[in-house]
């Protein structure tokens, strides 16, 4: 490793040369030589490396390196950052000589001494320092010498008590305390320095004089050390001069001396000693006293009056005697007196045509007088007359001769002018015109209406007056002419004609009638429901009446439910609009109605229809807990209406008399009974949602009177009863089929059906194993109670029992197998009950 040539380090194993704190001693030229794998001598490229400080070596600045004594020093320590390290934040400490100032380092690089004195001299310098002081530099050292002034020098005057005559020698003697060769002494009077030469003393300087009138004044002297002029407190030096005889000049700012003119007397002395009394005269009679302390006389100034012609003077006195001035006559020339105007007219009004006349008068001024008469500045006519008196000037009136009058008069010292006098020429108001104004192109409710009339001519003040409908309104003024406005918050009663007119005085004028259309925004909607009944039904018609209680028309309805447009309807006048539905269950729900007239559509509140619909004719089933209805089992009504709005009220009945009541919201209603012999007979129920009762069909129950052994002397019966009536079997199934194909069904044997119509039917009863599972369902076909009975008998299996039984609808879509049986009446009381005994069903 080199570096500017010289052998800087070996380096072993590494290529890395480390310089950890780079100063200005780093500089220079570096390279690397070494040996390549064959050994040969390799050398590098050389890199010159220039270390730079972060900033310059630092300058100390004063406000002042020669400060006077008691006066502050502001110290600045100023130093370069270099471009690349510009944000570098330095440290700095002053000092003087080698004694540090203030608090030591600190980040301003500004200090500053509030009053430097003598002891203050000396060396000063700064440092300027990195934040972590790894780089300190000094500033070179510079002298501060602090200057003291000379003190203020004492001025006498001597002699001190003579008296000051003209010619009198005086001396002015000026001394420091800090007198030296080089402390300069000059004398001032009144401000302006002497030219008199000053000669040297064993202290200070003085001056001598003989005194002469200008001599008096204020006297003062100053010293200098080098360091700036000190200067003594004034001596006071009057020359005491007798008055000379004065001057009296008069002055005016006017060529003319004329009445009114302001004229000023001046009287000057123009030598003597002050205070000076001066005292002017007007024909021996004294007017004013000015006593002067100054130079330059005194004056006193007046406006002339045709009194102050005469002879003037004034005299002079400072206590030797008074001195009188030449006497200066003044001679007042009167301009003339401000003009009066006047106007006459022999009719009472200046109406259009009139001739009235101008005068113009003055009572005092010299000849010859020049009068000019003008109407709004501009001149209508002029006459001049050789004395005093007045002129006059005719007309004859239009219109456009309404206005300001003056006249001028002028006798060769500027015009004077009259007041002014107005005339007003009568001009009787034309029709006026009325204008309607509102905010927007119609007039709606609660505008502010402005009716604006106006009369094209017309002498002002103008009243007008406002009509609608030939009722007043009110009325307004116009005081300088022109138009006049009415405002009205509309209202509906405010449609109609309007008129206004106007008047001045002389004659009323009517204007044109002009219309005004009101729009009414519409109210909200009340929407009502109209139907035949109180309680809407499906199949009623339902009118949707819509009606806004407030609006102009025509008001245009829209008809919502839940919030679905169902049809609009145009009112061209009042009264609503209305609706038809023809009602469904699918009307229920919330209605609703929208006015609009143009201006603003209102929304009705809502209103909620309930379509109720009635109870269709119920279906009775009888649920028995076996195959028979015996006395002591328990035995379930069960009545349902397929169709009908809840809540359905259901009464069951025996032989028309009522067993009891249920309500129930959906899926029917049951009652139970627990049978006894009286029990046996036609049954019905009846449902009603107060839109009317259905009664279902009558059910015939006949019971057996065995219930503790069903299969003992019943079944012996039952065998008797078959044997007896198996030639009747016949008879029954071709009743049956006839029966059913009354019904529209096909027969049990009918060849056409399927293996899966069979299975679709209720079983049979031969070989069922589950016999006891099957719940019998009577019907009674013969209520009437002839010799033979047809009875019904559907069978409902135990486990679709809640689906069957609460859809009756499934039992007469299943189309469940019936069996008719013919019985014959036996004597016997148990041949009552022999078909309800039957073990086995027949086909």
């Amino acid at each position: 490793m080199y570096k500017n040539g010289n052998v800087l380090a070996f380096l072993n194993k590494s290529s890395d040369f480390h310089i950890h704190h780079a100063s200005l001693k780093d500089n220079g030229a570096y390279h690397f030589t070494g040996f390549n794998g064959s050994n040969f001598s390799v050398s590098s490229n050389i890199v010159k490396i220039q270390v730079q400080e972060p900033f310059t070596r630092p300058v100390l600045r004063a406000s002042s390196f020669q400060p006077i004594s008691g006066s502050p020093v502001t110290l600045t320590c100023e130093t370069r950052l270099s471009l690349e390290r510009s944000d570098v934040p330095l440290r700095f400490r002053f000092f003087r000589d080698d004694q540090i100032l203030g608090l030591g380092w600190s980040l301003s690089p500004k200090f500053q001494i509030t009053a430097m004195w003598s002891k203050d001299s000396g060396f000063y310098w700064c440092k300027a320092a990195t934040m972590t002081y790894s780089i300190i530099s000094d500033s070179p050292r510079s002298w501060i010498q602090v200057q003291i002034p000379a003190s203020h020098p004492v001025l006498t005057l001597s002699p001190e008590k003579a008296l000051n005559f003209e010619g009198t020698k005086v001396t002015l003697h000026c001394e420091t305390q800090e007198d030296s060769l080089r402390t300069l002494y000059r004398f001032y009077h009144d401000g302006v320095p002497l030219r008199y030469k000053s000669v040297r003393c064993e202290r200070g300087a003085s001056i001598s004089f003989s005194l002469t009138t200008e001599n008096s004044g204020n006297y003062y002297c100053t010293a200098d050390n080098g360091l700036g002029a000190k200067p003594s407190k004034a001596v006071s030096l009057s020359v005491t001069v007798p008055v000379s005889h004065p001057v009296l000049n008069l002055s005016s700012a006017e060529d003319l001396i004329f009445e009114g003119a302001k004229v000023t007397l001046h009287c000057e002395a123009q030598r003597g000693s002050l205070p000076i009394l001066y005292q002017f005269h007007h024909e021996d009679a004294a007017l004013e006293r000015r006593s002067a302390n100054s130079a330059g006389g005194v004056a006193i100034s007046f406006s002339l009056t045709a009194e102050h012609s005469g002879n003037y003077y004034c005299t002079a006195d400072n206590g030797f005697g008074p001195q009188r001035s030449k006497a200066v006559s003044l001679s007042v020339t009167v301009p003339v007196s401000r003009p009066v105007l006047s106007l006459s007219s022999p009719e009472a009004l200046t109406f259009e045509g009139a001739t009235v006349t101008l005068h113009c008068e003055v009572q005092r001024g010299s000849p010859r007088i020049l009068y000019q008469f003008y109407h709004e500045d501009m001149p209508l006519w002029s006459s001049s007359t050789p004395s005093v008196g007045r002129v006059s000037f005719s007309f004859s009136l239009t219109e456009g001769h309404s206005g300001n009058y003056y006249c001028t008069a002028d006798n060769g010292f500027g015009p004077q002018c009259s007041e002014v006098v107005s005339l007003f020429v009568t001009v009787p108001v034309s029709r006026p015109i009325l204008t309607l104004r509102v905010p927007r192109a119609q007039a709606v409710v609660g505008d502010l209406l402005e009716l604006h009339c106006e009369a094209p001519r017309g002498s002002p003040p103008i009243l007008y007056w406002f009509y609608h409908e030939d009722v007043t309104l009110g009325s307004s003024s116009a005081p300088s002419g022109g138009e006049a406005s009415f405002n009205l918050s509309l209202t509906a009663e405010h449609s109609g004609n309007y008129s206004c007119e106007a008047n001045n005085g002389l004659v009323a004028q009517h204007s044109d009638t002009i219309s005004l259309s009101v729009i009414v925004p519409v109210s909200r909607p009340i929407l009502t429901f109209r139907a035949p009944r109180a309680q809407a039904v499906v199949g009623d018609r339902l009118e949707l009446h819509c009606e806004a209680l407030r609006g102009s028309s025509p008001i245009l309805y829209w008809f919502y439910h839940e919030d679905v447009t169902l049809g609009k309807i145009s009112a061209p006048s009042g009264g609503g609009a209305s609706f038809n539905l023809s009602l469904t269950t699918e009307h229920s729900g919330i209605y609703s109605c929208e006015a609009d007239n143009g201006l603003e559509a209102q929304r009705s509140e809502m209103v909620t229809l309930k379509v109720a619909v009635p109870v269709s004719r119920p279906v009775l089933t009888l649920r028995a807990p076996g195959a028979h209805a015996a006395v002591g089992d328990l035995l379930e009504l069960h009545c349902e209406a397929l169709r009908g709005s809840s809540l359905i009220l259901y009464r069951f009945f025996h032989e028309d008399v009522t067993l009891g009541n249920r309500s129930s919201p959906s899926g029917g209603a049951s009652l139970n009974l627990s049978l006894t012999a009286e029990h046996s007979g036609s049954y019905s129920c009846e449902a009603d949602n107060g839109l009317g009762a259905q009664r279902s069909e009558t059910v015939t129950l006949y019971i057996t009177g065995l219930t503790a052994n069903r299969s003992g002397p019943f079944a012996t019966g039952v065998a008797g009863g078959l044997l007896s009536i198996a030639g009747l079997a016949a008879g029954a199934l071709l009743l049956y089929c006839w029966l059913s194909r009354k019904a529209g069904r096909k027969p049990a044997s009918d060849p056409a059906r399927s293996p899966s119509d069979s299975d679709s039917q209720e079983p049979t009863y031969h070989n069922v194993p589950a016999w006891e599972e099957l719940q019998p369902v009577y019907t009674n076909a013969n209520p009437r109670g002839e010799n033979v009975v047809y009875s019904e008998v559907r069978i409902i299996q135990e486990k679709k029992k809640h689906a069957v039984a609460s859809d009756p609808r499934h039992l007469r879509n299943k189309g469940s197998p019936i069996i008719y049986s013919e019985v014959k009446v036996a004597s016997t009381p148990v041949s009552g009950s022999l078909f309800l005994a039957s073990s086995a069903p027949h086909r």
